[in-house]
């Protein structure tokens, strides 16, 4: 987004419909995982990650028909932020207790700077979709009390 990078690469997924046959297919054990998992404290991508190498599901979306977010708010488990959002404000305060003990770094200043234009245009889409409160503002002082 602020940066002059061309073109994307990468890996696309398998175009398929159906789990594979060697995975783990049974949605009623997928969603009990993922409940389990949420509730230890982990995030979705983290939960992806797990149920991906520890439980042999490749693919969450084949096996339950929905994202693991879209099973955790059927269910009741909603964050306060989307995890974009936190993430983007975790760097924030990584940023800006960096700059708290090395004045001078003006490159990591700006770098603060792009990191909140980020979150308050994330924020404005999340006000739009109605994921956080339209009076939620971004404040530089009260943003470790969000975080943590």
């Amino acid at each position: 987004m602020h940066s002059n990078g061309k073109g994307s690469s990468g890996s696309n997924k398998p175009n398929s419909k159906m789990p594979p046959v060697w995975s783990n297919g049974n949605k009623e054990e997928v969603e009990e995982l993922i409940l389990t998992l949420s509730k230890e404290g982990n995030s979705t991508a983290v939960i992806g990650t797990i149920l991906r190498d520890r439980y042999a599901v490749p693919d969450v979306r084949l096996v339950t028909g929905e994202r693991i977010s879209q099973t955790l708010s059927r269910n009741n488990i909603v964050p306060s932020f989307p995890e974009d959002m936190m993430n983007l404000m975790r760097r924030a305060l990584g940023l800006i207790d960096h700059l708290n003990s090395n004045k001078k770094d003006i490159h990591n200043r700006r770098q603060l700077e792009l990191c909140e234009s980020k979150i308050r245009r994330l924020a404005r889409y999340y006000k739009g979709n109605g994921n956080i409160l339209e009076t939620w503002t971004y404040k530089r002082d009260q943003l470790r009390l969000m975080v943590e």
